[in-house]
């Protein structure tokens, strides 16, 4: 659980700092990602890249990590804060999120 909780830290700190190629390399080829501001969710590096471009030139999303747990089956469940901001600097949404599908996808390669 150790490597994994580093890789999805270094993901979250590339995530904020909007290092696309830095958080994506963590991942694998078929990772999923939910579009918290659409619905439904992205499947895939390069879908991922386009979906958090066209998200960042909207809004400005800013994730903190409370808690890694892993679940029964290897399934990793990532508690954070999640403060959303207009790009005008407006406060859009400030709460707590689970999330699991974007995790399970961590690469074991880095």
């Amino acid at each position: 659980m150790a490597d994994t909780k580093t890789i999805i830290e270094r993901a979250y700190a590339a995530f904020n700092k909007r290092d696309i190629d830095g958080a994506l390399a963590l991942m694998t080829q078929d990772v999923g990602w939910p579009k918290a501001s659409e619905g439904g969710k992205v499947v895939g590096k390069e879908e991922i890249r386009a979906y958090w471009t066209r998200q960042w030139g909207e809004f400005d999303p800013h994730v903190v990590l409370l808690a890694i747990t892993e679940e029964d089956g290897g399934k990793v469940r990532v508690g954070a804060h999640q403060l959303v901001k207009s790009l005008e600097r407006d406060v859009l949404s400030d709460s707590e999120v689970l999330q699991y599908s974007p995790w399970r996808a961590i690469s074991s390669q880095q």
